[in-house]
């Protein structure tokens, strides 16, 4: 049980499940066995461009995005300036998306899920590819939401990045739990399972 406000990092192997278990918590994978409670409005971040169409420009897929993300088009008028200084892409943001980096993919997608007013984000590795700035600018608003009840599930391969972020942490191994408990304790043996 993850409870509301607190931040809990995912950690292991690539293929031990990290993105799937995100992916039953955001709806788009079911379980094949068991169930998956979310009581919230998800804000996910899951892949370089899920959700973006490569053929809109930036200010076409906001506006496609936030609402699917489920916000109005009187809410995605009103926070299009704050998104578009968030992301901070200049002149592509108003060019088809598929003339962008993958870091400009990032930052568009964190700025719309942002706006959204999650109750509960979804991070899923995107930030591994943004500039160090704007990957602490990421921080310091997923610090504001979680300030504000927001709960926040951060799955990374840097130990240091969930003992930085998180509250606990969760060790995944072959589908599974293998351990769960502070980010220290399981920052370190995340370490340990790759030497």
């Amino acid at each position: 049980m993850v409870r509301r406000g607190e931040t809990v990092g995912l950690v292991g192997r690539n293929g031990s499940g990290k993105s799937t278990l995100l992916r039953m918590i955001c709806g788009t994978l079911t379980p094949t066995s068991g169930s998956v409670t979310v009581a919230g409005r998800v804000a996910p971040i899951l892949a370089i461009g899920t959700g973006f169409n490569p053929e809109f420009t930036g200010r076409e897929n906001v506006l496609t995005n936030g609402a699917i993300l489920g916000m109005s088009e009187a809410e995605i008028a009103a926070r299009m300036d704050s998104i578009v200084a968030f992301a901070d892409i200049g002149p592509f943001f108003d060019r088809p998306v598929k003339t962008y980096s993958s870091g400009m993919h990032a930052r568009l997608a964190f700025a719309v899920a942002i706006h959204c007013e999650p109750e509960i984000l979804v991070v899923d590795e995107i930030l591994a590819v943004g500039d160090e700035a704007f990957t602490r600018k990421c921080f310091a608003r997923m610090e504001h939401l979680k300030r504000s009840g927001c709960t926040v599930l951060f799955a990374s391969h840097s130990p240091n990045l969930i003992v930085e972020l998180c509250d606990r942490a969760l060790l995944l191994e072959g589908g599974r739990i293998a351990l769960e408990g502070s980010p220290s304790d399981v920052a370190r043996a995340y370490v340990s399972m790759l030497a």
